[in-house]
C-alpha cells in the first residue's frame, strides 16, 4: 500500500523538501538509495526532512568544525570527530549532523566502524546550521538521540543548546570549552568571508588560548572584535 504523505517545498537557496507520514521503513530505503547523493536526511516521527546544502551552509559547517578542532588544540581537550555521520534511534528519529565530535564518550566509540545508539552512546557535540529556521525540528531529533551539545549557527549568531530532562535549554558557554565564550566563533565567521581561511584559523587559534590560558578573567577580551589578525 502507497503511503499518504505531505510535501513542502522550500524555494532554493534552501533547497528542503519537507514530507509527512513517511514510514520508518520507507526512510531507511531513501537513505541507502540517496548515499551517494550530496543531501541529508532528517527523520522525525514520520516527518522527513530532505535537504541539499548550499555554499553558504557548507561554508560555515567547515569553518566552525576546523574553530572546534582549534578550540579542542588549544584547550588541550580530547576530541574524536565523526563528521556526518548517519545516526539513528529506531522507529523514532534519525539525523546526519553537519559536523559532530564525541569528547566525554571517546572511548566507547573509538575505532567503531558502526555504531548502533541501542548500545553506544550519540555523539556529545553537534554542529548545526541553520539558515532555513528549521532546525527546531532537528533539535527534537537530536534530544531523541541523546546529543548532550547542540551548536546552532543561523548566518548571524551561535546558539549553544545543552540536553536537561529530555528538552534543550540555551547555554552562554558550552560545557567541553567552559573558558571560551563561544560568541567568539559569530565574530571570527563574519570575518571569513573577506579574509583569508588559513590566517583567521590561526588567528582563533591564538584567541583561544589566550582565553583558555586567563580563563574566566578572559571575559572582557573579543578577539573577533579588536581583530586579532
Amino acid at each position: 500500500m502507497l503511503e499518504s504523505m505531505t510535501v513542502t517545498l522550500l524555494a532554493p537557496p534552501a533547497e528542503i523538501i519537507h514530507l509527512s507520514g513517511i514510514s520508518w521503513k520507507t526512510y531507511e530505503t531513501l537513505l541507502a538509495e540517496m548515499s551517494d547523493r550530496r543531501l541529508r536526511l532528517t527523520y522525525n516521527r514520520g516527518n522527513l526532512e530532505i535537504m541539499a546544502p548550499s555554499t553558504g551552509h557548507e561554508f560555515s559547517k567547515t569553518f566552525i568544525g576546523r574553530f572546534v578542532k582549534t578550540l579542542a588544540e588549544e584547550s588541550a581537550v580530547p576530541i574524536y570527530p565523526l563528521g556526518s555521520t548517519t545516526f539513528k534511534r529506531p522507529q523514532l528519529s534519525g539525523a546526519e549532523p553537519d559536523e559532530c565530535f564525541y569528547i566525554d564518550n571517546i572511548e566507547a566509540v573509538r575505532g567503531k566502524k558502526r555504531l548502533d545508539l541501542n548500545e553506544d552512546p550519540a555523539p556529545d557535540l553537534v554542529i548545526e546550521i541553520d539558515v532555513t529556521s528549521s532546525s527546531q525540528n532537528r533539535l527534537q531529533v537530536y534530544a531523541d538521540l541523546g546529543v548532550a551539545e547542540v551548536w546552532v549557527y543561523n548566518g548571524e549568531s551561535l546558539v549553544i543548546q545543552q540536553l536537561q530532562n529530555g528538552s534543550y535549554i540555551t547555554s552562554p558557554t558550552s560545557q567541553f570549552f567552559i573558558n571560551i565564550p563561544i560568541s567568539e566563533i559569530a565574530i571570527f565567521l563574519q570575518q571569513a568571508e573577506t579574509l583569508d581561511y588559513l590566517e583567521l584559523v590561526k588567528a582563533f587559534g591564538t584567541c583561544a588560548l589566550i582565553m583558555y590560558l586567563l580563563g574566566e578573567r578572559s571575559s572582557p577580551l573579543h578577539c573577533g572584535q579588536n581583530r586579532l589578525l
